[in-house]
């Protein structure tokens, strides 16, 4: 074999070698890479790093310590404030008393839901043969709480009338807590909140006074700061035109004479009958001949509130909202 030829031979070995060596050093690299984390391993990890909800929390109330399952599913109800928060909340319950419901609450009397008794007397045995998750009651239920109790976790949420405002955020903020609603909770709260200063300001501006009365049939009773209604006065400003009404659940027995008396700026009428009965008795009973000599019918400032917002709901997100525009749309 020539030199020539023996140097090309062996210049090509080397060539072929150098490749080869370079290929193995490149695969090597690339060995050496991480792997790409998948999107099912990076959403494990995004996971295992967020604490994970409370499936469970205590909750305190008048009547005790609750240990309650949060999102439970079958829910009973016995205060028409909460269903109408749940309900602004977008919360499903299984069950509440039908008789007497709010007329804004009427779907609730769909055959869908369990007629689950009366707010006095709740229906044991519809309630535990559902298997019931949660029970929440107010006032009306109170004596049926230990009896509730024997079913499924039961807490009590009824509105504290010495601190309205406050015990209705907690309230309404509980339930976020419990169905995961918090965020809306505390929007809507928040919204209520400031729609009242707003009222507070106006009505304390204008330095009016003002008288509450429930009409019952031909009954008159007036209630003041402290009671079920004194919300107007506690919360929205007016001062009272009577600073010594008894603080009572059915209010203090009163009679036109004494309207007259007290000759208010603004009278603040609840008719019972309209949402118990359907027999409203309200403007036939309030304006009088002596009614009308006060400042209250004078200047136009009779205002007929809502007696399902009122009267049979009360504490809850949508009812506590409707209670505050309609007085501050009445204030002049």
């Amino acid at each position: 074999m020539s030199k020539k030829l023996s140097i090309l031979l062996l210049t090509l070995i080397i060539a072929v070698f150098v490749a080869a060596c370079g290929s193995g050093n490149q695969a090597n690299k690339e060995t050496a890479k991480p792997a790409a984390a998948s999107p099912q391993a990076t959403n494990a990890a995004t996971a295992a790093a967020t604490p994970a909800a409370p499936t469970e929390i205590t909750v305190k109330h008048k009547l005790g310590e609750t240990k309650v399952k949060t999102n439970p599913k079958k829910v009973f109800v016995f205060d028409y404030g909460v269903l109408d928060s749940l309900d602004r909340l977008g919360v499903e319950v299984a069950g509440v008393p039908q008789a007497n419901l709010p007329s804004y609450l009427s779907k609730y009397k769909d055959a869908k839901y369990i007629n689950a008794g009366t707010l006095f007397e709740p229906d044991f045995e519809k309630i535990n043969a559902s298997k019931a998750d949660l029970i929440i009651i107010s006032g009306r239920a109170e004596k049926a709480y230990a009896e509730l109790s024997k079913i499924a976790p039961t807490i009590f949420m009824g509105v504290d009338n010495a601190k309205y405002m406050d015990s209705f955020k907690e309230n309404a903020l509980t339930l976020g807590k419990i169905f995961s609603k918090e965020a809306v909770a505390t929007e809507e709260v928040a919204k209520i909140e400031t729609a009242a200063k707003q009222l507070q300001t106006k009505a304390s501006a204008s330095g009016k006074n003002a008288l509450i009365v429930l009409v019952q049939d031909t009954a008159l009773s007036a209630y003041g700061a402290g009671s079920r209604f004194g919300i107007i006065h506690d919360v929205f400003g007016f001062k009272q035109a009577d600073s010594k009404i008894e603080v009572s659940t059915h209010g203090q027995n009163i009679s036109n004479e004494y309207i007259l008396e007290k000759n208010p700026d603004y009278l603040f009428v609840v008719d019972r009958g309209k949402v118990v009965d359907g027999k409203s008795t309200g403007k036939q009973i309030i304006e009088n001949e002596l009614v009308k000599k006060t400042n209250a019918f004078k200047n136009g400032n009779i205002i007929y509130l809502d007696a399902n917002y009122w009267y049979l709901s009360g504490g809850g997100l949508i009812s506590v909202e409707g209670m505050v525009k309609q007085v501050a749309d009445s204030v002049k």
